[in-house]
């Protein structure tokens, strides 16, 4: 009679251990080195998600930089794509240089604002010709862009900009009449 195979388990990792910055952990609960040939880190990306981590935080406690959650989202642009996906996407309106993130809340005049991230001096990488295009699309249609580099350059621009006072409307506001009404 063959033996059942002994079930490996794993002690559960805290809270520290799966945060964005905890690296990686082996069977042993040590860090594990870094395979040669092993894919390179996201630095910018991992900044991103520490920004959205941290403004869902500060959403959660009711402050002012807060309110920017959950009108703030990611364009998913970047990223190793093959070429029939890269060719769908681009048909279904990809651009290229589209800001990372993107917040719909009209402040301090401007309609809303592009914040294009780039990862922490040493680790960032310079900002691309269709970035800076962008930007400066954004910028002259009356939204606020923005390139910051780090963690705690972004959280600085997007404090300074939910404490610009909203930016209101003067009129009636119009409604686009064709489609279909999706409101109840």
């Amino acid at each position: 009679m063959a033996s059942t195979p002994k079930r490996i388990t794993r002690r559960k990792r805290t809270w520290r251990e799966r945060s964005l910055t905890a690296p990686t952990m082996g069977k042993t609960g040590t860090a594990k080195p870094a395979a040669p040939g092993a894919p390179r880190i996201d630095h910018e990306g991992n900044e991103q998600k520490a920004l959205v981590l941290w403004l869902y935080g500060e959403w959660q406690r009711g402050s002012e930089v807060g309110q920017a959650y959950p009108v703030t989202y990611h364009v998913p642009n970047g990223g190793q794509r093959n070429k029939k996906t890269a060719a769908d996407l681009k048909r279904q309106g990809v651009k290229a240089g589209v800001s990372d993130l993107v917040v719909m809340e009209a402040r301090g005049g401007l309609f809303g604002l592009y914040l294009e991230l780039k990862a922490t001096p040493p680790r960032h990488a310079a900002i691309a010709p269709s970035q800076r295009d962008w930007l400066a699309l954004a910028d002259e249609r009356g939204y606020g862009a923005v390139l910051a580099r780090g963690l705690e350059e972004a959280r600085a621009v997007l404090r300074e900009y939910m404490a610009l006072p909203p930016t209101r409307v003067v009129g009636a506001v119009r409604r686009i009449e064709s489609g279909t009404d999706w409101r109840e």
